[in-house]
């Protein structure tokens, strides 16, 4: 069974996610959809939040189950089974980061493999961030997220 990780903040999740996740779910036989607990980060959903907004958005899709983490992406994808890690790139510039962090994650374990999809270019310049900031200045998000969650945002905002 080819089971692979597509890690994230998804905070929150944006069409740009769903397309990702959409797309490797019919590349591999079982998606995990990985929330990263970053105590770094000061996110605008709870992990339990987001980890509800995915199964909510992502109901349609019969091979995929969400999850979240913390610690390192190679140490939960090999406790997962895991022999893929799926990232997205939308420019040249994410590309140079991911490659250090796939090569990095190669040398710690070799029998997990990064697997990079570019984005579609209707989201390429699409993240959680634009979406965050859009909607903290009441601007209009729904280009950017399922409809289902934009007044959870917006009330994030109030």
């Amino acid at each position: 069974m080819r089971r692979a990780i597509y890690p994230g903040s998804f905070d929150p999740v944006t069409f740009g996610h769903i397309d990702m996740i959409e797309r490797s779910a019919k590349i591999v036989d079982e998606l995990v959809v990985a929330i990263l607990i970053n105590s770094a980060k000061n996110p605008l959903f709870s992990v339990k939040e987001r980890v509800s907004m995915l199964e909510e958005i992502t109901c349609h899709i019969p091979n995929i189950r969400i999850t979240s983490f913390d610690g390192l992406l190679i140490d939960y994808a090999k406790e997962v089974d895991a022999s893929i890690v799926v990232r997205g790139l939308r420019a040249v510039t994410d590309f140079e980061y991911e490659l250090q962090i796939a090569q990095t994650n190669r040398i710690i374990n070799s029998d997990i493999d990064t697997m990079f999809l570019t984005t579609s270019l209707e989201y390429a310049y699409l993240s959680s961030t634009i979406v965050k900031e859009v909607a903290s200045y009441g601007g209009d998000i729904s280009h950017f997220v399922p409809e289902q969650l934009i007044d959870r945002i917006y009330a994030k905002y109030s």
